[in-house]
Protein backbone atom coordinates (compact mmCIF):
# COMPACT_ATOMS: atom_id res chain seq x y z
CA UNK A 1 0.00 0.00 0.00
CA UNK A 2 1.43 3.34 -0.99
CA UNK A 3 2.11 5.96 1.67
CA UNK A 4 -0.57 8.29 0.31
CA UNK A 5 -3.23 5.58 0.22
CA UNK A 6 -2.24 4.29 3.68
CA UNK A 7 -2.56 7.84 5.03
CA UNK A 8 -6.07 8.22 3.54
CA UNK A 9 -7.19 4.86 4.99
CA UNK A 10 -5.77 5.75 8.42
CA UNK A 11 -7.42 9.17 8.30
CA UNK A 12 -10.76 7.63 7.32
CA UNK A 13 -10.57 5.07 10.14
CA UNK A 14 -9.70 7.81 12.61
CA UNK A 15 -12.64 9.89 11.43
CA UNK A 16 -15.01 6.93 11.79
CA UNK A 17 -13.80 6.32 15.33
CA UNK A 18 -14.12 9.92 16.49
CA UNK A 19 -17.20 10.95 14.48
CA UNK A 20 -19.66 10.36 17.33
CA UNK A 21 -17.64 12.81 19.44
CA UNK A 22 -17.33 15.33 16.62
CA UNK A 23 -21.04 15.14 15.83
CA UNK A 24 -22.09 15.32 19.43
CA UNK A 25 -23.48 11.85 18.80
CA UNK A 26 -25.01 10.87 22.07
CA UNK A 27 -27.00 7.71 22.37
CA UNK A 28 -30.62 7.88 23.42
CA UNK A 29 -29.86 7.05 27.05
CA UNK A 30 -26.23 8.14 27.25
CA UNK A 31 -25.83 10.69 30.05
CA UNK A 32 -29.62 10.65 30.35
CA UNK A 33 -29.87 12.09 33.86
CA UNK A 34 -27.27 14.78 33.20
CA UNK A 35 -29.04 15.80 30.01
CA UNK A 36 -32.44 15.97 31.74
CA UNK A 37 -30.96 18.15 34.48
CA UNK A 38 -29.21 20.38 31.94
CA UNK A 39 -32.45 20.82 29.95
CA UNK A 40 -34.28 21.82 33.13
CA UNK A 41 -31.55 24.25 34.14
CA UNK A 42 -31.32 25.90 30.72
CA UNK A 43 -35.00 26.85 30.93
CA UNK A 44 -34.69 27.92 34.56
CA UNK A 45 -31.66 30.06 33.75
CA UNK A 46 -33.57 31.75 30.92
CA UNK A 47 -36.24 32.77 33.47
CA UNK A 48 -33.81 33.76 36.23
CA UNK A 49 -34.58 30.77 38.48
CA UNK A 50 -31.71 29.14 40.39
CA UNK A 51 -30.41 25.81 39.04
CA UNK A 52 -31.78 22.49 40.24
CA UNK A 53 -29.67 19.74 41.78
CA UNK A 54 -30.16 16.07 40.94
CA UNK A 55 -31.71 14.11 43.82
CA UNK A 56 -31.24 10.31 43.71
CA UNK A 57 -34.12 9.77 46.18
CA UNK A 58 -36.49 11.71 43.91
CA UNK A 59 -35.19 9.68 40.96
CA UNK A 60 -35.96 6.41 42.80
CA UNK A 61 -39.45 7.64 43.63
CA UNK A 62 -39.94 8.70 39.99
CA UNK A 63 -38.67 5.29 38.81
CA UNK A 64 -41.28 3.47 40.87
CA UNK A 65 -44.12 5.59 39.49
CA UNK A 66 -42.82 5.45 35.91
CA UNK A 67 -42.64 1.65 36.14
CA UNK A 68 -46.21 1.52 37.43
CA UNK A 69 -47.48 3.75 34.62
CA UNK A 70 -45.59 1.78 31.96
CA UNK A 71 -46.83 -1.55 33.32
CA UNK A 72 -50.45 -0.47 33.79
CA UNK A 73 -50.81 1.62 30.64
CA UNK A 74 -52.25 4.45 32.76
CA UNK A 75 -51.13 8.05 32.52
CA UNK A 76 -51.93 9.89 35.73
CA UNK A 77 -50.20 11.77 38.51
CA UNK A 78 -49.29 9.83 41.62
CA UNK A 79 -51.42 10.38 44.70
CA UNK A 80 -49.90 12.59 47.39
CA UNK A 81 -48.75 10.78 50.50
CA UNK A 82 -50.23 12.58 53.53
CA UNK A 83 -47.21 11.58 55.65
CA UNK A 84 -44.57 13.22 53.45
CA UNK A 85 -43.91 16.67 52.08
CA UNK A 86 -45.60 16.91 48.72
CA UNK A 87 -43.43 16.51 45.65
CA UNK A 88 -44.04 18.23 42.37
CA UNK A 89 -44.39 15.96 39.37
CA UNK A 90 -44.25 16.27 35.59
CA UNK A 91 -45.21 13.40 33.29
CA UNK A 92 -44.34 12.77 29.66
CA UNK A 93 -45.04 9.87 27.28
CA UNK A 94 -43.96 9.22 23.71
CA UNK A 95 -42.83 6.70 21.13
CA UNK A 96 -40.37 4.11 22.47
CA UNK A 97 -36.71 5.03 21.90
CA UNK A 98 -37.60 7.98 19.69
CA UNK A 99 -37.28 11.10 21.84
CA UNK A 100 -34.14 12.55 23.37
CA UNK A 101 -34.30 13.87 26.97
CA UNK A 102 -34.03 17.45 25.74
CA UNK A 103 -37.18 16.96 23.65
CA UNK A 104 -39.04 15.47 26.60
CA UNK A 105 -38.31 18.49 28.80
CA UNK A 106 -38.85 20.67 25.74
CA UNK A 107 -42.50 19.64 25.61
CA UNK A 108 -43.02 21.12 29.07
CA UNK A 109 -40.92 24.18 28.21
CA UNK A 110 -43.11 24.78 25.14
CA UNK A 111 -45.92 25.77 27.51
CA UNK A 112 -43.96 29.00 27.98
CA UNK A 113 -45.91 30.35 25.00
CA UNK A 114 -49.06 30.49 27.14
CA UNK A 115 -47.29 31.54 30.35
CA UNK A 116 -47.76 34.94 31.93
CA UNK A 117 -46.07 36.15 35.11
CA UNK A 118 -48.26 36.44 38.16
CA UNK A 119 -49.63 34.59 41.16
CA UNK A 120 -50.40 30.91 40.63
CA UNK A 121 -52.85 29.72 39.24
CA UNK A 122 -53.33 32.91 37.20
CA UNK A 123 -50.34 32.21 34.95
CA UNK A 124 -52.03 31.22 31.70
CA UNK A 125 -52.80 33.68 28.91
CA UNK A 126 -55.67 31.38 27.90
CA UNK A 127 -57.00 31.26 31.47
CA UNK A 128 -56.43 27.48 31.68
CA UNK A 129 -53.69 26.61 34.18
CA UNK A 130 -53.47 23.14 32.59
CA UNK A 131 -51.77 24.84 29.64
CA UNK A 132 -48.83 26.00 31.78
CA UNK A 133 -48.72 23.74 34.86
CA UNK A 134 -45.76 21.66 33.67
CA UNK A 135 -43.87 24.80 32.76
CA UNK A 136 -44.53 26.57 36.06
CA UNK A 137 -43.28 23.48 37.95
CA UNK A 138 -40.20 23.44 35.73
CA UNK A 139 -39.30 27.08 36.53
CA UNK A 140 -40.68 27.29 40.11
CA UNK A 141 -38.00 29.31 41.90
CA UNK A 142 -38.47 27.64 45.30
CA UNK A 143 -37.84 24.19 43.81
CA UNK A 144 -34.25 23.10 44.40
CA UNK A 145 -34.05 19.45 43.36
CA UNK A 146 -35.27 17.11 40.66
CA UNK A 147 -35.08 13.40 40.01
CA UNK A 148 -36.44 11.67 36.93
CA UNK A 149 -36.84 8.18 35.53
CA UNK A 150 -37.88 6.65 32.23
CA UNK A 151 -39.75 3.37 31.85
CA UNK A 152 -40.72 1.49 28.72
CA UNK A 153 -44.34 0.52 28.35
CA UNK A 154 -45.95 -1.69 25.71
CA UNK A 155 -46.37 1.17 23.27
CA UNK A 156 -44.54 4.16 24.71
CA UNK A 157 -41.81 5.43 26.98
CA UNK A 158 -42.99 7.15 30.16
CA UNK A 159 -40.91 9.83 31.87
CA UNK A 160 -41.65 10.94 35.42
CA UNK A 161 -39.81 13.87 37.01
CA UNK A 162 -40.25 14.64 40.70
CA UNK A 163 -39.43 17.96 42.33
CA UNK A 164 -38.84 19.31 45.84
CA UNK A 165 -39.98 21.79 46.98
CA UNK A 166 -43.17 21.22 45.02
CA UNK A 167 -44.24 24.05 42.78
CA UNK A 168 -47.65 25.24 41.64
CA UNK A 169 -48.59 26.47 45.09
CA UNK A 170 -51.80 28.51 45.18
CA UNK A 171 -51.19 32.17 45.93
CA UNK A 172 -47.44 32.09 45.19
CA UNK A 173 -45.44 33.34 42.24
CA UNK A 174 -43.42 30.85 40.13
CA UNK A 175 -40.57 33.37 39.76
Amino acid sequence: MSGSRWYRVAAALTLVCVSPVLQGGVGFRQNFEERLLAAHNRERDAMGAPPLQWDPALARSARDWAAYLARSGKFEHSPDDPWWEPEGENLWAGTVNYYQPESMVGLWAAEKGDYKPGVFPNNSRSGDVENVGHYTQLIWSQTGAVGCALARGREEDVLVCRYTQAGNVLGQRPI
